[in-house]
């Protein structure tokens, strides 16, 4: 870590400017976890088009604030409405929301963002130490190096997420397709473009993005009729735990930290795994393990903690590498590629200001978020009583305007309804979406280093196995690709037993 760097971009993320995009983030990123059904990829996805005049330093530091913020804000639909804001407060809601019944929301609200908080300042610090060693080892890594390691994202995202791994591939195929529409970047042959001029300049990432995860999500919500609000706990008093609960909530916080960021920072797809990993090892740690399933404050602390430290996690290979793990990952990717700025090993050497102003942010949106999050609580759960058709109402024309917006272009248009229409259709039929993002944004870039590496060596094949580290990262591919079944024997051997 370059404490001078981190010195320097601590004192530029306390400017106005910074401050308040941070804030801004906060508040809106608080925002989309409490909405049910908007996390920070779709909030993110949204805000592209509309950020093209921001300075590249302050837009970001906003969608990290976003990223951060609806980590914080997912816990509080899960507690008091039992439908999680986003994917990894789903565990959260389990405990959470019988706790609100019993009259506790405030204890679990409390151990929540505390634990977010606590999770979300760990992870920080270790992102900021550990990615900079990391960025100077991927100046090292060849180009069969990051094919390896690409090619390692795409299998273990599509094996780990979706009711199967066929889905999870099938779903990769076609997002391989999407990123490959265009002009071949040697030949100059067109690919996939069926005689459309606008086609030939291949599919905006910004608008696949956007239809992915904002029209498809509104079309798929309202399809599959999920528009009716649940019933909202009530909460009594104001957000604060007893000194019992202090006790039971700290270790599952630290030992949360311990689980989400690791798992963050590998290609796992998401902070669902952390997540359910984190209950399931408070479940078996509580001397209260006879309270889960009634609201044992343990099972949200866990969660909620592992849930934070998988977004400080996932920025590690976003920033040192250029590789997203998960799909929110994935859409801040596009945001660097939007300003032109290459996220990876040079990233620290020739954006050292932004990078550590951006680590610095982390730091303060952190606390921001705390202060935003407990004093306000009551406030956000009035938004819960927003009525669902018209937010969906709301997402779909934002994007779709948003969509226009980047080139004034009709094509867009088109492709925003055609990809959205895709993308409810796969979301129908229980596809996961982030394989399909990897592939759309990853796609082209492995195809990138596959052709470097067929140039260095000339042709020969070998040299995708020229290295221990694509040997090392070839066989984790085949425990990846061979954990379904692997998972499914441990089981069928512990009901036999």
């Amino acid at each position: 870590m370059d404490f001078g760097s981190f010195l320097e971009g601590f004192s530029n993320s306390l400017t106005i400017t910074n401050l308040g995009f941070g804030l801004l983030g906060s508040l809106l990123g608080t925002l989309v976890g409490v909405l049910p059904g908007i996390g920070p990829a779709l909030a993110i996805s949204l805000l592209l088009p509309v950020t093209y005049g921001l300075e590249p330093q302050s837009a970001i530091i906003m969608f990290c604030a976003i990223y951060y913020g609806a980590m914080f804000g997912g816990s509080t639909t899960s507690i008091l409405l039992n439908a999680p804001g986003e994917s990894g407060s789903v565990m959260t809601a389990i405990e959470g929301n019988k706790m609100a019944r019993a009259g506790k929301a405030g204890a679990a609200l409390a151990t929540a963002a505390i634990g977010s908080f606590v999770a979300g300042a760990i992870g920080t610090g270790i992102l900021a130490i550990a990615a900079p060693g990391i960025a100077a080892l991927g100046l090292k890594m060849t180009p069969p190096d990051f094919f390896a390691l690409m090619i390692l994202a795409f299998v273990t995202v599509s094996s780990l997420m979706g009711r199967s791994i066929n889905r999870g591939l099938i779903a990769l195929t076609i997002g391989l397709v999407i990123g490959m529409v265009g002009i071949d970047p040697n030949s100059g042959a067109a690919r996939l473009s069926f005689g459309s001029p606008d086609a030939m300049e291949g599919f905006s990432t910004v608008v696949v993005i956007v239809s992915l995860f904002a029209v498809s999500e509104a079309l798929y919500i309202a399809l599959s009729g999920r528009l009716e609000s649940g019933t909202l706990n009530k909460l009594v008093g104001s957000a604060r735990m007893n000194k019992e609960e202090w006790g039971r909530s700290w270790k599952p916080w630290l030992r949360g930290t311990a689980i989400g960021f690791p798992t963050g920072v590998m290609p796992a797809g998401g902070s669902e795994l952390p997540t359910f990993l984190s209950y399931t090892l408070e479940k078996k740690l509580s001397k209260n393990s006879s309270e889960f399933g009634k609201g044992a404050i343990e099972g949200v602390a866990g969660p909620e903690a592992a849930n934070n430290a998988n977004a400080a996690g996932a920025l590690v290979p976003l920033l040192a590498l250029g590789i997203p793990t998960s799909g929110t990952a994935a859409v801040m990717l596009a945001a660097f590629d939007q300003f032109r700025i290459s996220a990876g090993p040079m990233l620290f050497a020739e954006q050292p200001l932004l990078v550590w102003t951006l680590i610095a942010s982390l730091f303060i949106g952190n606390f921001l978020l705390l202060v935003i999050n407990l004093p306000l609580i009551k406030m956000w759960v009035q938004i819960l009583r927003v009525p669902a058709p018209y937010l969906f109402a709301g997402i779909l024309v934002f994007a779709m305007v948003g969509a226009y917006s980047i080139k004034n272009s009709t094509f867009d248009l088109l492709v925003a309804i055609g990809i959205g229409a895709l993308g409810m259709i796969l979301r129908r039929f229980g596809y996961p979406i982030t394989p399909l993002i990897l592939g759309a944004i990853l796609g082209p870039m492995a195809e990138t280093q596959f052709r470097r590496s067929m140039q260095l060596s000339q042709g020969d094949p070998g040299i995708f196995i020229s290295t221990p580290f694509t040997i090392i990262t070839y066989l984790l591919m085949l425990v990846a690709l061979g954990w379904p079944w692997i998972n499914k024997a441990i089981k069928n051997s512990r009901v036999k037993n």
